[in-house]
């Protein structure tokens, strides 16, 4: 696709829904001590594992045999999740799951998991599915059945996007998440803030709502590489 890696047609759908008006700054302020108990599910609670991988809002992101799985994120958010192969044309597509509202914490919002699967494991999920819509454009969104279903819920996680209910400003997110290593700006109000170490892309949109990409720190450059080339590729473009 031509978004950013993980950025897929749920997301797109995601922040097409009504969000709840609440400035960033009163629900990302210190919690209460009733809170704290919960404090390692933050979104800016962010582990990093000696193997490369990492641990966010209480699921593990990294290859298979170390991360969680599909299951284990039900297990985490509830039977709610919504399961399916979004692809755009031309494209195998993607193993993801959705879940609205999300708790992280004392913070909600909307989640969007990726799994990982074999290119050819989900074409034939595709092919044998119960029911492909349209989501925006051109996009699919493949039901399952519920054969291929009980084999996509074992299936490990590599990345995780998270779309708060609360409208965050620059401040904000240096006071919880620390200076990054980088920003990249895609637009006039659109900045990228990289933080490589903790396979973290935040988006800060002035005209827009904010999206929190996360990867394992060792797959980061699957993440921040599409972003990079964006620019690079509308010079050429314009230069022909």
């Amino acid at each position: 696709m031509k978004q950013v890696w993980i950025v897929s047609g749920l997301v797109a759908a995601a922040l097409g829904v009504s969000a709840l008006i609440v400035a960033g700054g009163q629900l990302f302020q210190k919690p209460d001590p009733a809170a704290q108990q919960v404090a390692s599910v933050l979104p800016w609670q962010i582990e990093v594992l000696p193997n490369g991988a990492s641990r966010v809002m209480g699921l593990t992101l990294g290859p298979a045999g170390q991360a969680s799985t599909l299951a284990d994120a039900r297990q985490r958010w509830g039977q709610d999740m919504e399961v399916a192969i979004i692809a755009a044309p031309g494209e195998a597509g993607m193993l993801e799951a959705f879940v609205d509202p999300a708790s992280a914490g004392f913070i909600t919002g909307k989640v969007v998991l990726t799994a990982d699967l074999p290119a050819d494991v989900i074409k034939g999920m595709r092919d044998r599915a119960l029911k492909a819509e349209f989501m925006e454009s051109t996009t699919r969104k493949y039901k399952l059945t519920p054969e291929d279903l009980a084999d996509a819920m074992k299936a490990p996680l590599i990345a995780m996007s998270f779309i708060p209910q609360a409208n965050l400003d620059e401040a904000t997110v240096l006071a919880r998440f620390g200076q990054p290593a980088e920003r990249v700006r895609s637009n006039g109000h659109l900045e990228h803030f990289l933080y490589p170490a903790h396979g973290l892309d935040l988006s800060l949109d002035t005209e827009g709502k904010e999206l929190l990409q996360y990867v394992a720190p060792a797959q980061f450059d699957r993440l921040v590489k599409p972003l990079k080339a964006a620019p690079a590729a509308s010079a050429a473009s314009a230069g022909t």
